[in-house]
């Protein structure tokens, strides 16, 4: 194909393959621990580090996932704050990262510009250092999960059991904050803070809805996150229509055909067996023995 005959869209088509396998890991993580918006939550943070670093000269990506690591971990800390309302922490720390960012970028008017690119992303444009800055979150990503699947599992599930089990639970929950903030700041400048929690919840959404167990919803994720991002590409190369908005519409229509087809499974089993009911809880439906 002659779009792979230019370099920046071979670079585009390495740093989706990154994202397209940690962000969907991530949102089935993130969705089953009722925290869906995390991702929204950690790039308004990150867009006030990076608003934060160019008032002060520092570089806007370190300053950037400076901020989206703290947004996490202060989230983690809130969710232990208010056990009971489990939404609060995410929308304390939002709303407070967007307004510091409207803020600060008020307080230099030339940054206004130079921030598209972060409220939009473009993947197309990745450069050789962000590539790089992705790929090794991709890899301490994987090895992250690889390493703690088993008591990752069981933290998702039920904390206290998890606890009584040995697992050291606040550490694992932090840390885990502090990946979902390494990878969201990551994310940001290629896919643009308006669309970066579609690559973890669409694909996500999908999975844990058509899927029969716990492994099979992170396989199914990933595989959705890879082929919406792919195809996206490729459409967008073609249409000369941005490639982040172009991606996410992408996963939603791979989200809205799946749940169709479900629904059309279930009716059609209704009608051969009229006892049969759908099951309405999503953690029991994955949940199975990873042993």
């Amino acid at each position: 194909m002659d779009m792979f005959d230019y370099e920046f869209m071979q670079r585009a088509f390495w740093a989706g393959a990154f994202l397209g396998i940690i962000a969907p890991m991530l949102g089935v993580y993130l969705m089953l621990r009722r925290q869906a918006l995390m991702a929204d939550t950690l790039s308004h943070v990150s867009l006030a580090g990076v608003a934060l670093g160019s008032l002060i000269s520092m570089n806007p990506l370190l300053s950037g996932f400076a901020a989206a690591i703290a947004g996490g971990i202060a989230v983690e800390y809130l969710r232990r704050t208010y056990r009971t309302y489990s939404e609060v922490p995410v929308a304390i720390i939002m709303t407070s990262g967007l307004a510091l960012a409207i803020v600060l970028m008020s307080l230099q008017t030339s940054l206004s510009k130079s921030f598209s690119s972060y409220l939009f992303g473009s993947i197309v444009a990745v450069s050789p250092l962000q590539l790089g800055v992705v790929g090794g979150i991709a890899a301490a990503g994987l090895l992250y999960f690889a390493i703690l699947r088993r008591p990752l599992y069981s933290l998702t599930f039920d904390e206290e059991t998890a606890r009584i089990g040995g697992t050291r639970v606040k550490a694992l929950s932090f840390s885990f904050a502090v990946l979902t903030g390494m990878t969201v700041a990551a994310a940001m400048p290629i896919v643009g803070v308006l669309l970066v929690s579609s690559l973890m919840v669409l694909p996500a959404s999908l999975a844990l809805r058509i899927s029969g167990g716990f492994a099979s919803a992170l396989l199914i994720a990933v595989g959705t996150g890879l082929a919406g991002i792919f195809s996206g590409l490729t459409v967008s190369y073609y249409t000369d229509t941005p490639p982040g908005g172009t991606i996410a519409l992408i996963l939603l229509l791979f989200l809205v055909a799946g749940i169709t087809v479900k629904k059309g499974v279930l009716y059609a089993n209704k009608r051969k067996h009229p006892l049969h009911r759908e099951r309405v809880h999503p953690k029991n439906e994955v949940k199975e023995n990873v042993l």
